[in-house]
């Protein structure tokens, strides 16, 4: 079961170190790992996901509040959330490719953000399901290079971590 994890921290050095320290005592793998200061320059959002049952979560979220660093934590209900990942894609394109890969583009909501005689470089936000599938698209098209962001999450309505 996929657990997402959101937790603010003081920005400064070795926070980031301290906390995968926690996930990795236990052997228990992060899926996802997003990190980026909040509107305040002091205070930087973890993201993190793990593949993990609710106790193994609930213990680790008892040791991420003891760190001096931790200002907040919260586990994001998959229900009671909105999560975007991030994805930068350069597939190969000619003249006879090109029209299929922004048709695509268009029904997916994906941006061109560079053209070349021989590729194409493409940008897409969404959820994991929905960049998987343009993923999945893209491929006969033979991926050149592909980066992801990991999920990034806040909670739904009018509360806040």
């Amino acid at each position: 079961m996929k657990q997402t994890i959101s937790v603010l921290v003081e920005n400064q050095a070795g926070v980031l170190n301290r906390i995968t320290g926690l996930f990795s005592r236990r052997a228990f793998n992060i899926e996802s790992l997003a990190v980026g200061v909040t509107d305040d320059p002091t205070v930087s959002r973890i993201t993190i996901i793990v593949d993990s049952g609710n106790s193994v979560v609930e213990q680790v979220e008892k040791q991420l509040n003891k760190l001096i660093e931790v200002i907040k934590v919260r586990t994001l209900e998959e229900t009671a959330m909105i999560g975007r990942e991030l994805i930068l894609l350069k597939v190969n394109a000619n003249h006879k490719t090109r029209q299929d890969i922004m048709t695509i583009c268009e029904i997916m909501g994906a941006k061109v953000d560079d053209i070349s005689p021989s590729s194409m470089t493409l940008e897409l936000s969404d959820t994991p399901d929905r960049i998987e599938t343009f993923e999945a698209l893209m491929r006969p098209f033979s991926i050149l290079e592909e980066v992801r962001t990991g999920v990034i999450a806040l909670q739904k309505g009018g509360g806040k971590i």
